[in-house]
């Protein structure tokens, strides 16, 4: 049988690795800008379209679907051909992935700062950026499986399952947590409320970390760590157990980051129990990859590349310990709220994501290049800089978040809250966020100093677009036997990905049917009403604000949250908040009973000069909100869209909805009037007010402090 010649595309994967450096730079950067408005509010530019609750979301989805999302297709875009001995299926698939990927950043680089996003974490874009990726997803769905069905290498290697486990379960979760119902071309409602949100969001999260940040990643590491050390994967066994165990586990842990919260106890113990056992399978792929190099430690003292990979292997395996760890529940209620957090995404993000993606590009771009790094020295540089600020970034961060939750939790002997005023424990970790912003500019150096080495590199070569091989073509009536049975299953990509789907699904399933049809699970509390048209208009506009990102609005069942805040969070009180708004890290106090707790002219003055009020704040102001007029072209789509998802408004109640709208503006003006404050009934501050007055005031709750 005669040899086929055939050539790789190295083009795309040029694009894509560019595309990588470019917007890892951007992403980064306004990183660095969000860690420095945390201990300099002046860093928020006084400006609507740079403060931290709106471009702090505008930095993970950069990093995240922009610098983690083009390093991934650029690994795989190279990767899969060559495992697969073909071309990929279609270059014009390929430029329509390119183009439609970077379309969908841009735009989400321009819609996020104008505030217009769902508020649900790493699922913030509108609903016609997320048809949009839907679609480009697709094409890239379409062009991997194709190519992987011309293949001619018999067997998938195994960074091909973990390609396909990605691609489908992204697809599953994206579709799901999308569900919404539009208003406006910039506006929709989650078709969840509450509870149910919650649930389908923090499925989402998770798995998003673990689809979309975990799993890819693992199959580049299964690709490019051989590759690089010049040796094979350390156990094949191991690669099958630690894929399937993954992969099923995974999807059950979503409830963890909803421990002591609303959801049902047997979500949160669920989640909790999937969590702990997802250690095992984690630390079979570390290990799997660790012992790859046994006999190599001289390659790696020797080479950036690997350093790099090593590295960015033992943080995959320390932030898979401490997940589980703080699912417990006695961690996770030291932990959950803090900035205890932000250092354990961090050290999975710099760490395994960021140092994995810097050491493909150093052993790919040479290659494609034909030609050498540019500067080893650089490389090692970048290393130890890159090493040292992810130290300074968390080291700093864990500190805090004990801090924090040492501070929030700690009584006198007398009983009372030893630090009542919330503003004392932010005040105490400033010295925390200036290190971790330290922190940040070492790791950020050590990038910008990766793009000189690459682009030296590029201009001392020159790309192989099309790069000449050939191989024998599949013989698929060959029968290889095999004490393997998994082999059978690695020659057949059409049932592989089919088994991969039903595993992923089981987890889901389990815990949002019994959520969503059991009424026992969501009770509902009679006092509960739908919000005002009012109270609707100033919701969105604190969702637009991105009020979420640093004030939660779920209390806790532990005395120092009950003393402080007021009576504990009910399922029941949720049943109308499309989307939920539980919030993920205490920046600021928790604002679910912060209701009638302050006069209207409090909540006036605090938005326009919060230092004045709450000296040490670092809460930016809203001076717009005082000129910018209230939209009330969309009230009467909004209790529409609200109605037809199961808000009980009565039918015909929007022709009414603006005249009761003005109705509570003009008492808020008035009472504001009284104090000498004149303002306009349709000002954005107004309706503000009015649902930050409403907040958790639905069920009678009694002497509560809240500071």
């Amino acid at each position: 049988m005669e040899m086929e010649k055939f050539s790789y595309d190295n083009k795309i994967v040029r694009n894509f690795a560019v595309a990588t450096v470019l917007w890892g730079v951007v992403g980064m950067l306004v990183g660095l800008i969000v860690a420095t408005q945390l201990f300099a509010p002046l860093m928020n530019f006084a400006n609507q379209y740079t403060t931290f609750g709106r471009i702090r979301p505008l930095h993970t989805n950069a990093v995240i679907f922009a610098f983690v999302g083009n390093a991934i297709f650029m690994g795989v875009y190279y990767s899969l051909q060559r495992v697969c001995k073909a071309r990929m299926f279609s270059d014009l698939l390929s430029k329509l992935h390119f183009w439609g990927w970077q379309l969908i950043i841009v735009l989400a680089a321009l819609t996020l700062p104008l505030g217009i996003t769902t508020s649900k974490e790493y699922a913030e874009l509108e609903w016609p950026i997320d048809i949009l990726i839907t679609l480009v997803w697709v094409i890239f769905a379409i062009n991997m499986f194709g190519t992987i069905f011309k293949r001619r290498e018999k067997h998938m290697y195994v960074a091909v399952w973990f390609y396909i486990a990605s691609v489908v379960t992204i697809a599953v979760l994206h579709i799901v947590n999308s569900i919404e119902i539009p208003v406006t071309l910039t506006k929709s409602y989650s078709v969840y409320a509450g509870v149910q949100d919650a649930l389908v969001q923090w499925w989402y999260g998770h798995n998003a970390v673990a689809f979309f940040l975990t799993t890819p990643y693992l199959g580049l590491m299964y690709y490019f760590l051989p590759k690089a050390a010049n040796r094979p994967i350390y156990s094949y066994r191991l690669s099958i157990l630690h894929f399937w165990s993954l992969i099923f586990i995974y999807i059950w842990a979503g409830p963890h980051h909803l421990l002591y919260t609303a959801l049902p106890d047997w979500a949160q113990s669920l989640g909790t129990v999937f969590s702990i056992m997802l250690i095992a399978p984690s630390w079979g792929g570390m290990i799997n990859g660790l012992l790859t190099l046994r006999g190599a430690w001289d390659k790696v003292r020797e080479s950036p590349v690997l350093k790099f990979m090593v590295v960015a292997v033992t943080a995959y395996g320390m932030s898979t310990f401490e997940g589980p760890m703080l699912s417990l529940k006695n961690v996770n209620a030291i932990a959950h709220f803090t900035d205890w957090i932000v250092a354990h995404v961090h050290v999975g993000a710099l760490g395994w994501n960021g140092f994995l993606t810097f050491g493909i590009l150093y052993w790919l771009i040479p290659r494609i290049y034909n030609t050498n790094l540019f500067s080893n020295k650089l490389a090692n540089f970048h290393f130890w800089i890159g090493t040292l600020g992810i130290v300074f970034y968390a080291v700093p961060l864990y500190w805090g978040g004990i801090t924090q939750s040492l501070m929030w939790k700690q009584f006198t002997p007398e009983g009372i809250l030893q630090y009542p005023n919330f503003l004392e424990t932010v005040v105490k970790i400033i010295p925390m966020y200036v290190t971790r912003a330290i922190g940040g500019t070492l790791y950020f150096t050590g990038v910008i100093v990766m793009v000189y080495n690459l682009i030296k590199t590029a201009k001392q070569g020159k790309l192989i677009e099309n790069e000449e091989t050939e191989a024998m073509p599949l013989v698929k009536d060959y029968v290889e036997k095999s004490k393997y049975r998994h082999k059978w299953l690695e020659t057949r990509p059409g049932k592989f990905a089919l088994l991969t789907t039903v595993v992923i699904l089981i987890g889901g399933l389990v815990q949002m049917i019994p959520t969503f049809l059991i009424k026992s699970n969501v009770p509902t509390i009679s006092s509960v009403k739908p919000y005002t048209p009012l109270e609707l208009q100033g919701r969105d506009i604190y969702i637009r604000e991105g009020c979420n990102n640093c004030h939660s609005q779920m209390i806790r069942p532990f005395r120092s949250e009950t003393e402080r805040y007021g009576e504990y969070s009910k399922a029941g009180e949720f049943v109308y908040d499309h989307p939920f708004l539980w919030g993920s890290k205490r920046t600021g106090p928790d604002l679910q009973r912060i209701g009638k707790k302050y006069p209207n002219l409090w909540h006036f003055y605090h938005m326009a000069d919060p230092r004045a009020i709450s000296p040490g704040s670092i809460m930016p102001a809203y001076d717009w909100l005082y000129v910018q007029n209230l939209d009330v072209t969309t009230t009467e789509d909004k209790i529409t869209a609200m109605r037809k998802i199961g808000v009980p408004y009565e039918p015909g109640y929007e022709k009414l909805s603006n005249t009761e709208l003005m109705k509570q503006a003009d008492e808020i003006r008035l009472d504001l009037a009284k104090n000498d404050i004149r303002i306009d009934s349709n000002k954005e501050i107004i309706a503000l007010i009015a649902y930050l007055q409403r907040m958790g005031t639905d069920i009678k709750v009694e002497n509560i402090i809240l500071k």
